[in-house]
């Protein structure tokens, strides 16, 4: 299971999305996500799917990572898409005790399901094609009229790129210690939840302390580089937008226009 979390890994390649330019990349999957909720019929949220479905082809990324990396989240899917199948009113077609299935649950649980895939798969589609140094470049570009405020930009964008670059760094390091603690005989299979959950104490503790140890070494690695935050620094790679950068706020301009087009059609229909 651990396995399947690709969140945070970079994948190098010469793809139209890997050329784009990391600030345009980083604003486009915000206003994905923004427009991922504008929708309220299949039709603007198909609109959507296309969209990342073509995406995702022009990133060469193979399709088995992106399933791969939709894995984790399916318990979320199934938790949320039971609720709205059992709370939402509706036209009931199956009831059983206090439950009870409408058809307007079913529609609402698959519409809900589908936004989160889109979700998480552009929020994966971003670090697959960017690099952690071209985000963290892109972040601090695009914070830099916070500057004003004496907000620690540079900071700010370096703890998140940090954090995000370790994640598969402590996903790897916790199957490791999980499997040193099943090869000395620990059971974290079986049992209720609470046993699982007093299982996983083992792993925990060692976690931490392999966290704060890597944290510590990366601090005073920085330190004898003589790293002092962001004043005076000066960047290897310059961002120029180009064509298809351009291309891009495009069509992205266009799918919001054409969901926002979607509502008022439906809404005169009804």
């Amino acid at each position: 299971m651990l396995s399947d979390i690709t969140i945070g890994q970079f994948f190098p390649g010469n793809s139209v999305l890997h050329r784009l330019d990391p600030r345009v990349k980083l604003i486009l999957v915000f206003t994905y996500i923004v427009a991922v909720f504008i929708p309220d019929n299949w039709l603007g949220l198909a609109l959507s799917v296309a969209l990342l479905l073509v995406l995702i082809g022009l990133s060469r990324i193979p399709p088995k990572v992106m399933i791969k990396g939709l894995k984790p989240v399916l318990p979320l899917l199934a938790f949320t898409s039971l609720i709205n199948i059992f709370y939402v009113k509706g036209t009931i077609l199956a009831e059983f005790w206090i439950f009870k299935i409408s058809l307007e649950g079913i529609y609402t649980a698959l519409f809900i399901a589908v936004r989160i895939l889109c979700l998480i798969a552009a929020g994966s589609l971003l670090t697959y094609t960017t690099s952690p140094t071209a985000l963290t470049d892109a972040l601090e570009r695009i914070m830099s009229p916070l500057k004003v405020l004496h907000v620690p930009v540079h900071e700010i964008a370096m703890m998140m790129t940090i954090a995000l670059r370790f994640i598969p760094t402590l996903i790897e390091e916790t199957d490791k210690i999980m499997s040193a603690q099943k090869a000395r005989g620990a059971d974290m299979e079986s049992g209720n939840l609470l046993h699982r959950v007093k299982a996983l104490i083992p792993v925990l503790v060692p976690l931490f302390v392999s966290s704060f140890r890597r944290a510590y070494d990366l601090a005073t690695a920085m330190e004898c580089r003589c790293y002092h935050g962001g004043e005076g620094r000066t960047r290897l790679k310059q961002f120029h937008m180009v064509l298809a950068d351009y291309i891009a706020v495009a069509v992205m301009l266009l799918l919001v226009v054409l969901m926002i087009m979607t509502n008022l059609f439906s809404s005169a229909v009804l």
